[in-house]
């Protein structure tokens, strides 16, 4: 086992932890953990802990099953704050939502990466659960359409480029982006392949 760093824990023996999706990026949820759910953690390999109101320590998903299976652990600058990356199974928040952190009280989520979980479940529930309607169920009935898009789309990225035309641009960058997600989603590919094959290539 990988041994447990020295972190700085507060008047309680507590520290913060973050927790994030490790393959949307998506904050899913805020804790604290103490030494030893720190050390579970690493024991482990899943997420574990403190409970203020309840004073004991706990395994997130222990009852409800929405385990949260640890891919990395990383410390602030400070040694004071951990932001876990987790694969999440189910929702993390107990309201039955994919995040805790689901109500707006300030400013447009419109022009952030917000959408990138929300659309990657829209596109896996249009899978899971089809619609005659949708257009992203016709796109899985229809390989050929759904691959000629990912091309189609593609050159007209390559063409509001050379116009220099960043709204165009934009627009067709969503729709590859959006195609290609069908794309993924269809296959079954896991993501986080294509996360591996961008760290090879960063290295």
């Amino acid at each position: 086992m990988t041994s447990v760093p020295e972190l700085k824990y507060d008047e309680k023996g507590l520290i913060p932890v973050i927790v994030q999706d490790c393959r949307t990026n998506e904050v899913l949820m805020m804790a604290y953990s103490n030494k030893e759910a720190v050390e579970k953690m690493y024991e482990t390999g899943y997420t574990c802990f403190w409970s203020r109101s309840r004073q004991k320590l706990w395994k997130k998903g222990e009852e409800s099953g929405n385990v949260q299976r640890i891919k990395s652990i990383q410390a602030d600058c400070d040694d004071d704050t951990l932001l876990v990356r987790v694969e999440q199974t189910g929702v993390a928040c107990h309201t039955g939502n994919p995040s805790c952190f689901h109500k707006l009280i300030y400013g447009d989520l419109s022009e952030t990466a917000a959408i990138i979980p929300d659309l990657v479940r829209v596109v896996k529930e249009r899978k899971k659960d089809p619609s005659d309607e949708s257009y992203t169920c016709k796109l899985f009935r229809n390989e050929t359409k759904m691959c000629k898009k990912v091309v189609e789309e593609a050159a007209e990225v390559v063409l509001a480029c050379k116009d220099h035309d960043n709204d165009e641009l934009a627009g067709e960058v969503a729709d590859l982006f959006y195609h290609t997600l069908v794309l993924v989603v269809k296959e079954g590919l896991d993501i986080e392949k294509v996360y591996a094959e961008l760290w090879e290539r960063s290295q």
